[in-house]
């Protein structure tokens, strides 16, 4: 088998949507433990900001993004359970942004049949930390109130949808009426617009009749990071999953003391799929509850390679709902 030829996003240098290029790549041969995928669809992610701007770093240059969906086009020695015509997923590893990518086999999920490979490249990354977030980070059950920012957002509505499924309670926030009622429609029993509220906390709250809620479930950073931790009762926790809105600085820890002995975990999704036994059950599970319609998934947007700096300004900008892909 010979080498092909790729079209992929490339971060040349670090810095923002601007230095993203769109090049030709060589893809060899897929290697040991190893097969070729045809990608029909990207996710774009917060990750690729970070990694982008060098908040994660790595060294330049590179190719773009860490999970996708397509349909396996050819099978590296040793791959005994992937076959050429498979369609799989993937949720993280760098180098999905291309038409052709070589993966290695123990990191893909089978797509059920009956689900659009878009709608599994948009579920990865996103389905499987609201997966870890509600399951492992902090098991919600009947009677649990939790705090969702950003609840219109990608990793917000799989939120809202598995905490109500597991019998929890959301308060969630937004930044506009049409994304509160996303939330709404979603099952969230409370919503807050953060960006009318003058005192975030409280409205949290008074939307959970007075007291604070068990777990905070922050995306957003920077923006909402004390405000969550002001909402959370005593001993409840605070996960801080990443930075939309910036990176939180750093802080004197006794301030968890003075709320009433909180705990504060900034976990990861690598963490919560160390394992292939692990990744294979929140990406199947994740799928499956797509697949069967137990779980919704809005795309909010589909951008061609070209047009990556326009979808990473959108997502940067919070001017979308859903989840967005880039398409090859």
């Amino acid at each position: 088998m010979t080498s092909t030829t790729a079209r992929a996003l490339v971060v040349p240098r670090n810095g923002d949507s601007s230095v993203l290029e769109v090049q030709d790549v060589e893809v060899s041969p897929p290697g040991a433990g190893e097969v070729q995928v045809e990608v029909a669809a990207v996710g774009v992610n917060f990750i690729d900001v970070y990694q982008r701007q060098g908040v994660y770093p790595l060294p330049t240059p590179f190719v773009s993004c860490s999970e996708g969906a397509g349909t396996v086009t050819a099978v590296g020695s040793g791959v005994t359970d992937v076959a050429v015509g498979d369609r799989v997923a993937w949720g993280s590893g760098l180098g999905a942004g291309a038409t052709v990518v070589n993966r290695a086999a123990d990191t893909l999920v089978p797509v059920p049949d009956g689900l659009d490979l878009d709608v599994a490249a948009a579920a990865m990354l996103q389905g499987m930390t609201a997966h870890y977030l509600v399951n492992s980070t902090y098991a919600v059950g009947p009677g649990t109130t939790a705090l969702v920012h950003a609840a219109a957002g990608g990793v917000g509505q799989l939120l809202v949808q598995m905490v109500k499924a597991k019998g929890g309670r959301v308060v969630a926030t937004a930044g506009s009426p049409d994304k509160l009622e996303i939330a709404r429609r979603l099952g969230a029993d409370a919503v807050v617009n953060y960006r009318e509220s003058d005192d975030l906390a409280a409205q949290v709250r008074d939307a959970n009749g007075g007291n604070g809620v068990d777990v905070a479930y922050d995306g957003v950073g920077k923006a909402t990071f004390d405000a969550s931790l002001a909402s959370l009762r005593p001993r409840g926790l605070m996960v801080l999953f990443g930075g939309a809105s910036g990176q939180v600085p750093p802080f004197d820890i006794q301030r968890l003391n003075a709320l009433g002995s909180l705990f504060l975990t900034r976990p990861t999704l690598g963490s919560y799929t160390a394992t292939r036994e692990e990744l294979l059950e929140r990406g199947t599970s994740v799928l499956r509850d797509l697949a069967a319609g137990r779980l919704a998934l809005e795309v909010g947007g589909r951008y061609p390679l070209a047009d990556a700096a326009a979808a990473y300004d959108d997502l940067e900008a919070r001017r979308t709902t859903g989840k967005l892909l880039l398409v090859p």
